[in-house]
C-alpha cells in the first residue's frame, strides 16, 4: 500500500471512530428525557395499541415510544410524578409531548389546568426521548 492509499485509509477510519462515537452520544442523550407540555384526555374509546380506553389507569399516548415502554412523568411547577405506561398514539397539539389519562392527570395535579409542563423520562423499555 503506498503512503497515498495508506493515509486515506487513516484518515477514514479516524473519521469513521468519530463517527460511532457522536452515535452513541446521541443515543445516549435521547435515551434521558423529554421536556414539553402534557394534557390529559378522557375518552371511552379504544387505544392505537388494541386496549379498551381506561380513564382511571395510569397510561399515556406518545408519538413515538413503543406500546408497554414505561416513562415517569413530573409536573415541573409543583414536582408531582407518576409513571405511566405508553399504550396510545398522540398527542397531537402542536407543543406538546404526551397525554396522560385522568387518573395520571389527578395523580401530576393537572386536572384543573388541562395541561402542564413536564419531563417524561423513559424508565421501563426500549423507548428513547431527544434531551430535554
Amino acid at each position: 500500500m503506498n503512503f497515498r492509499k495508506s493515509r486515506i485509509v487513516a484518515i477514514s477510519s479516524a473519521v469513521l471512530a468519530f463517527g460511532v462515537a457522536a452515535y452513541m452520544q446521541t443515543n445516549q442523550a435521547e435515551a434521558g428525557s423529554q421536556c414539553g407540555k402534557a394534557s390529559w384526555y378522557k375518552m371511552g374509546h379504544t387505544t392505537a395499541s388494541g386496549e379498551k380506553m381506561n380513564p382511571n389507569a395510569l397510561a399515556g399516548a406518545h408519538r413515538t415510544l413503543p406500546f408497554g415502554t414505561k416513562v415517569r412523568v413530573k409536573n415541573l411547577a409543583n414536582g408531582k410524578e407518576v409513571v405511566v405506561r405508553i399504550n396510545d398514539r398522540g398527542p397531537f397539539a402542536h407543543g406538546r409531548v404526551i397525554d396522560v389519562t385522568q387518573g395520571a392527570a389527578q395523580r401530576l395535579g393537572m386536572i384543573r389546568s388541562g395541561v402542564a409542563r413536564v419531563k417524561v423520562t423513559v424508565v421501563g423499555g426500549k423507548g428513547k426521548l431527544s434531551g430535554c
